[in-house]
């Protein structure tokens, strides 16, 4: 299993990262070890002192492909949901201005949260979905994912050009503006289309 991580996928959010929109989507990997393991909260690691929170969609691939062509995407997930895609943002800095690789900001313990999971026939369309994140009752994140700049089934398609997706692999597909700093005891909920799919307890 694996988690495959889009970056700059939406034009606010690179505004506020300050970052040059891409031509291509931006991907990355985190590893198993990542995944924040359910009712259990979520600890700052002692290594940063800006860990930032990223709520993204998500799509459970449930077959096996490659090279898929963006018709045929639809018909490799039947499950979608959210999560946070946990970010130590001085660490991510640092790595990036010496033109190294992210996976010790992205991918360590506990910086991938995946909340329940939703039949994608319960809703009209996957790429107008409204979702949000709360940080302590307060919104930090709002956005449709018909704002993204490559919408699923085209991730899919690109995506699976380069590795071959697996039944289980999951898709983090990009995080909206509104990113910032969570701190020790704050509360933070994801809802997409006003369904609570996760609640966390910052440690």
């Amino acid at each position: 299993m694996k988690l495959i991580c889009i970056g700059r996928n939406y034009t606010d959010h690179i505004k506020e990262l300050e970052n040059e929109k891409p031509t291509d989507p931006v991907v990355f990997i985190k590893s198993d070890n990542a995944i924040l393991l359910k009712k259990q909260p979520f600890f700052i690691p002692d290594f940063s002192d800006d860990v930032h929170y990223e709520v993204e969609v998500l799509v459970k691939i449930n077959k096996l492909g490659k090279h898929i062509d963006k018709k045929f995407a639809h018909k490799y997930y039947d499950q979608v949901g959210l999560g946070i895609d946990f970010t130590a943002r001085d660490v991510q800095k640092q790595l990036k201005d010496k033109g190294l690789p992210w996976e010790k900001a992205k991918s360590f313990d506990g910086a991938a949260v995946i909340g329940k999971w939703i039949d994608k026939t319960e809703f009209s369309d996957v790429d107008s979905l409204n979702f949000r994140l709360e940080k302590n009752s307060e919104v930090v994140q709002s956005a449709n994912t018909n704002l993204m700049l490559w919408k699923i089934d085209e991730l899919i398609e690109y995506v699976s050009k380069y590795f071959t997706l697996k039944i289980g692999d999951i898709i983090f597909t990009g995080t909206p503006a509104g990113v910032g700093k969570v701190i020790a005891n704050d509360k933070l909920k994801g809802f997409l289309e006003d369904r609570e799919l996760f609640s966390i307890n910052v440690k």
